[in-house]
């Protein structure tokens, strides 16, 4: 059954959420001041080359090579992992990209276009999920980031005692707060050169370990359980936890950017760097045991000259993960409707972290804990990105702007449904989320659908078949008549 016919959009089609004014100043060492409003074209620059260098050096970093070292745990040979490693990068980073498209056309961030798919108070509830998702990896990150500081100092013969672990976390929450708080332009610009120097860095140390790494066993043919669990994992820790960020970036390009390459330098970005450091973590999975621990048992297998090199490296590239996070956390806590600045919002976010942190270097069994809450907080990703992608498909890329942000304008608009909410987007979300309940193997929970056939996990691409199948046959006469208003406003 579909929604109800929609409304006429407000008279003027000008991006009236444009509430801050045009910047004099471009310096990338300005604190940002704008938050979720759409972006105008007087401020829109550069072209989709930039998000390359964004999400290359977002994901050139030890994590990506601990996730390749947990593909090998699964009981495969180095070749049948770099198979999956492939096919589930590939599969993530296309909806990475999918979700950078929106940015160009709007101005605005991914879960302020997100209203047009549950409405502006119903979209509310996905970007609340991402924020505390988002919460979730910045703790953890900055947990390793203050595991690798101590290992370093443990190196040059410091005593890590209780009065340096606190020193060690106050260092490290500061350093944290400077890329996030200054904002897009000063983030762009070093996330560019991050990504050469990260991967530099992973040059020499492939080439430390690839002589270790036994690639002469293939072994037998992975059952087609274990390739489910891979590709679930590799999928959703790769392109598909970026998904909800994909627009908060591409928002600044300018409206004419060329879709075609904007999907391609996001998707290539991420992609590219994952699916090389993956590798190179199953080679290693191949030398030693303990490789999906990164501080302390990943460089077991270098040398001891590259020991300290390597912690630098996994404290740098930690830090621009979590500043990617960060700047994306705060633009979706915004969207929840909170009514605070974003540099404010960052403090928010560190002052979590640093509280988490503080538990975890205290308290053994948190990083487990951490680990499975997000590996259960992921499976609303897919109905998630899957109805947010219909959505876009339906209306061909057609969006009435000010609607979005009714709050701003005064004016309800297009997307306001029922009280602010379109029941078919967070009933497809809902549905969707229950057929990935049903079929998700983890350590917390088993499906009932997962345990009858032996622990396939189905979580991910079943939640997002369902999420989508469901909101095209409720939405589509809806959604296609909104396209059609924006296109005679």
């Amino acid at each position: 059954m579909a929604e109800a016919t929609a409304t006429a959009p407000p008279g003027s089609t000008a991006h009236a959420a444009d509430r801050t004014p045009p910047s004099s100043q471009t310096s990338v060492f300005t604190v940002e001041q704008r938050g979720i409003d759409a972006v105008p074209a007087s401020e829109r620059q550069g072209g989709p080359g930039r998000l390359f260098g964004l999400w290359a050096g977002t994901n050139t970093t030890v994590f990506t090579v601990v996730y390749g070292a947990l593909v090998v745990s699964f009981g495969l040979s180095f070749w049948y992992a770099v198979a999956l490693i492939v096919v589930g990068n590939v599969l993530g980073f296309t909806v990475t990209g999918l979700t950078s498209l929106q940015g160009p056309r709007t101005g605005t961030s991914t879960h302020s276009v997100s209203r047009a798919s549950f409405g502006p108070n119903g979209g509310r509830l996905p970007a609340l999920l991402s924020w505390v998702m988002l919460v979730g990896f910045e703790a953890g990150g900055m947990v390793l980031i203050v595991l690798a500081g101590l290992a370093l100092l443990d190196q040059a013969g410091v005593s890590t005692g209780t009065p340096m672990k606190l020193v060690t976390i106050a260092v490290a929450a500061g350093l944290q707060m400077l890329l996030p708080l200054s904002g897009y332009h000063l983030i762009m610009k070093v996330q560019k050169y991050f990504a050469w120097i990260f991967a530099a860095m992973f040059v020499v140390m492939a080439v430390l370990v690839f002589p270790k790494a036994d690639f002469a066993t293939h072994g037998a043919a992975p059952s087609v359980v274990t390739i489910s669990l891979v590709l679930a994992m590799v999928t959703a820790s790769g392109g598909l936890s970026w998904a909800d960020m994909g627009s908060d970036y591409s928002r600044y390009l300018p409206a004419d950017a060329a879709p075609r390459k904007v999907f391609t330098c996001a998707a290539l970005g991420g992609m590219v760097p994952n699916i090389a450091l993956q590798i190179l973590g199953a080679a290693v999975a191949t030398a030693t045991t303990n490789a999906a621990d990164p501080i302390s048992g990943l460089p077991e297998v270098l040398p001891g000259w590259f020991v300290t090199p390597y912690l630098l490296l996994a404290i740098v590239s930690l830090l621009a993960v979590n500043t990617t996070d960060m700047y994306s956390s705060g633009l979706n806590l915004l969207a929840v409707g909170l009514p605070i600045k974003r540099w404010m919002v960052v403090f928010v976010d560190l002052t979590l972290c640093t509280a988490i942190t503080l538990w975890a270097v205290f308290s053994a069994d948190f990083y487990t804990l951490l680990s499975n809450f997000l590996s259960l907080i992921v499976l609303w990703l897919g109905p998630w990105a899957a109805v947010y992608l219909t959505d876009w498909a339906l209306r061909r890329g057609r969006y009435h702007v000010p609607s979005l942000f009714p709050r701003e304008t005064g004016s309800k608009g297009i997307y306001w449904h029922k009280g602010g909410v379109r029941p078919a987007g967070l009933i497809a979300v809902l549905l969707g989320f229950v057929a990935a309940i049903l079929w998700v193997d983890s350590t917390v929970f088993v499906g009932p659908l997962s345990d009858a056939a032996g622990g396939l996990d189905l979580s991910v691409f079943a939640g997002a078949l369902v999420a989508g199948a469901v909101y095209w046959l409720l939405a589509r006469r809806t959604v296609r008549a909104e396209a059609e208003l924006v296109l005679d406003a």
